[in-house]
């Protein structure tokens, strides 16, 4: 078993907070040191309640699973002594009601586009392969019910 902790820090300061027009920003620092500075999404609560400039949870959650799959991949292509270069994912994820009805992040795409180098260059089905198992490693699409997707740029 393995933990992962995170603490987030929000303070009401001079916010009058019961008028419901307090500030949604936020600290979030990762057991490594780093902190990053958080907010709701302005597209839930909006701007200056939000900060558009921090990161929210929804872009947070889209940012891991696209970070755990391009982890497994580039393991997975080294595995096979595919030299990777450079690995650019644009991930989306649409937030709508699912099939309860209630408001989710529904559908995460993935859209890696990676450049290789070297003898070995991998075919559109070797990377299709290692796209797929990838996913199927990635510890954080195996923890959701979003549906995620893999859409290569080829």
């Amino acid at each position: 078993m393995s933990e992962y902790t995170t603490e987030v820090v929000w303070e009401r300061g001079d916010q009058d907070f019961l008028d419901k027009r307090y500030s949604r920003r936020h600290v979030i620092r990762f057991d490594g040191g780093i902190e990053v500075p958080g907010s709701s999404s302005p597209h839930v609560v909006p701007v200056p309640m939000s900060d558009a400039a921090a990161v929210d949870p929804e872009e947070a959650f889209v940012a891991s699973l696209s970070t755990c799959h391009m982890l497994w991949f580039l393991g997975l292509a080294a595995k096979e002594r595919f030299r990777v270069d450079r690995y650019v994912d644009n991930a989306i994820g649409v937030m709508e009601k699912n099939a309860e009805g209630r408001i989710a992040v529904t559908v995460v795409t993935l859209r890696p586009n990676v450049t290789f180098s070297g003898d070995r260059i991998p075919t559109r089905e070797q990377l299709d392969h290692l796209h797929h198992a990838a996913h199927d490693a990635c510890y954080i699409a195996n923890s959701v019910k979003t549906d995620v997707r893999c859409e290569p740029v080829y």
